[in-house]
């Protein structure tokens, strides 16, 4: 008799949870748990409908937009709920000459941020400085559907609606490596980087199937892996862990989230598992690794858009131990940049800094983004000494004055609250012991 032997891996049993109700955000306005006051303030600056957003690796309240009204605007979000609407920015980027719907922040260098837009260009920002390092105007003949860094932001991987997977070089601004029709369907392609320097893809087939792929730019001619998945029209949206070497798919319009581990050994990617819930997705998104909870062994977690809400779901490998395992968290990547924006330009290269998540991920020291002339995000201090500057040495901007006054409106009412409650408190003892007597 033969027996089937079972491939080995720690991730065979990951399994997905939704969030429960009070955990998920109702009537979304802002990103608050429960049922979100209509009256929240929200963060309004465009003039049109904003396409993509991303946050910032480096500094955990800052956020990228991208919109239809052709600019991208890069915003100060405070750890304190605002009392009104955030409507300036910190800086907009205008350079795009048709809509902005792909951003992307640099992974190792401070604020180098990519957007790429319907004039089928990308720019590479200098968020600091508010200019452009970059401009890649003519590899791409169409639209382009998707870019990803690679894990030190030295290379591009970029689809096309020609058909056309591309590496590019973008300091040398050279293609160093093109597949067309890794997909053979009309449909929309995406790709991201693997940890291995491999691309893996999701595509349709001649025959509208959904396909995914994995490839090695060094030979694009046969590809590594080549599955096929379905029939769903959902274009596939692949969200890459590094560190587990899982990728998940995310189809629009599903109301499912399949997952792989991509390996060294043959077929390179397996299935693992597929969670399914009752309602399709409008959107995801995904928490950094230093986001998740350790001590529950959750290895992701995802927040599916419904039409009005967003619910979280949560990716968890079973473990009966209590202590931190070390094989699910290796070091990740943390907040600090590893190079500085000029650094990056002149060709340096360098891997991103890695934390350790055994003790829990402490966030850092809030930074507000200050505006100067030539640079309005923090940087790295100069060497040598310097003299301090005191607090009646530094000029209040109008923005800064605005914020001040907020936090101390919201710490008021804050106050105020409290104080209600005690009275509330204090009435209710007085009615107990009046009872008893």
């Amino acid at each position: 008799m033969s027996r089937r032997v079972v491939r080995q891996s720690k991730f065979r049993h990951v399994f997905g949870q939704a969030a429960k109700a009070d955990q998920s955000y109702e009537d979304i306005r802002v990103s608050k748990t429960g049922r979100v006051d209509k009256n929240y303030p929200l963060v309004t600056g465009h003039t049109a409908p904003v396409l993509d957003i991303d946050w910032c690796p480096h500094n955990d309240n800052v956020i990228a937009s991208a919109s239809d009204d052709t600019t991208v605007m890069v915003w100060q979000v405070p750890d304190y709920t605002p009392v009104r609407n955030i409507t300036e920015p910190i800086i907009t980027l205008e350079g795009h000459s048709k809509r902005v719907g792909i951003l992307s922040w640099h992974p190792t260098a401070r604020n180098v941020l990519l957007s790429a837009g319907g004039d089928n260009v990308i720019i590479i920002w200098n968020v600091g400085t508010g200019e452009v390092l970059l401009s890649l105007d003519d590899m791409h003949p169409d639209v382009i559907h998707s870019v990803c860094w690679n894990s030190n932001g030295s290379l591009l991987a970029t689809t096309c609606k020609d058909k056309t997977l591309r590496i590019i070089d973008p300091r040398k601004g050279q293609v160093v490596a093109e597949r067309f029709a890794a997909h053979e369907g009309m449909r929309p392609m995406r790709a991201v980087f693997t940890r291995q320097g491999h691309i893996f893809t999701t595509g349709f087939t001649r025959m509208s199937q959904r396909e995914l792929g994995l490839w090695d730019p060094n030979n694009f001619e046969e590809p590594v892996a080549l599955q096929e998945m379905d029939t769903s029209n959902g274009v596939l949206l692949p969200f890459y862990d590094p560190d587990s070497s899982i990728v998940y798919l995310c189809g629009k319009g599903d109301s499912s989230i399949r997952y792989f581990e991509i390996t060294d050994e043959p077929p390179f990617v397996h299935y693992l598992n597929t969670f399914s819930s009752k309602e399709p997705q409008r959107g995801m998104g995904f928490m950094p690794k230093r986001g998740l909870d350790v001590s529950k062994c959750e290895i992701a977690r995802f927040y599916k858009l419904h039409e009005r809400k967003c619910e979280p779901i949560i990716m968890t490998v079973p473990r009966k131990s209590d202590l931190f395992q070390d094989d699910l968290y290796p070091d990740t990547p943390g907040p600090e940049p590893a190079l500085e924006a000029d650094e990056w330009l002149s060709g340096q290269d360098a891997e991103p800094v890695l934390i350790s998540l055994r003790d829990g991920y402490v966030p850092p020291k809030h930074r507000e983004l200050r505006v100067t002339k030539r640079n309005i995000l923090d940087v790295r201090p100069p060497s040598g000494p310097r003299r301090s500057q005191s607090a009646s040495d530094a000029p209040l901007s109008q923005h800064t004055l605005e914020t001040l006054l907020d936090e101390i409106k919201a710490l008021r009412e804050q106050v105020q609250a409290q104080e209600q409650r005690i009275t509330a408190l204090e009435n209710m003892l007085c009615e107990l012991v009046d009872g008893t007597d």
